[in-house]
């Protein structure tokens, strides 16, 4: 059976059950990091050195950093279904992933930090209108991909789609004011209806 190491609030823990939840995987998930420490600990740390979340035990297999999962479960158990069998797309699903890591991500960090980890009286507005604006010229991108295809990589849902479900969740929840984008609206209402999503991500609130 898989474990699953961490947290169910961490949005990267969230990428790893939404793929599980997706493929319909028999699992165990253990609160782990946050509030609920032990994530430094020399046990964790013998399978995870960064002591981060989530970490993938799957037998004698062990993986962290949640993107590589993803591609993992992908590739183990969801080829044709969560990794395309064509290359070029599979490489476009897997550009999609590498996108969240290095442009989503870091831009709507500001905003989830400053609305969700921080005391209304202690949150610096101008750090989080910045914020909310490069979430908003991030999402812009993604957006004029979707006006060429029904998903990240193509006309099918795919891993790809999965890390950048997750920022695009946050950012409906922490950038109310957003200009009119009606392809990651379109590609949205259909990411909703995904168990996994459903399930491990729109069920558990930020924080």
């Amino acid at each position: 059976m898989l474990k699953v190491w961490g947290r169910k609030t961490s949005s990267n823990v969230q990428k790893v059950m939404w793929a599980i939840g997706d493929l319909g995987l028999e699992h165990e998930r253990v609160d782990i990091g946050g509030p609920f420490g032990k994530n430094k600990e020399p046990a964790y740390l013998a399978m995870n050195p960064n002591g981060l979340v989530p970490t993938l035990e799957d037998g004698d297999v062990m993986i962290w950093e949640s993107n590589s999962i993803v591609r993992y479960l992908a590739t183990k158990y969801g080829t044709g279904k969560l990794e395309p069998a064509d290359l070029k797309t599979r490489a476009l699903a897997s550009q999609w992933m590498d996108w969240q890591l290095t442009v989503a991500a870091p831009a709507i960090f500001g905003a989830f930090w400053g609305l969700i980890r921080t005391p209304p009286e202690k949150r610096d507005a101008a750090a989080i209108a910045a914020s909310q604006q490069k979430t908003t010229e991030a999402m812009k991108i993604f957006d004029a991909n979707l006006s060429r295809n029904a998903y990240a990589a193509g006309e099918n849902f795919s891993m790809g789609d999965i890390p950048v479900g997750i920022m695009v969740y946050r950012f409906w929840q922490l950038v109310p004011d957003r200009p009119p984008l009606p392809n990651l609206e379109r590609w949205y209402k259909q990411i909703e209806k995904r168990p996994g999503f459903r399930d491990h991500v729109a069920a558990v609130p930020l924080t």
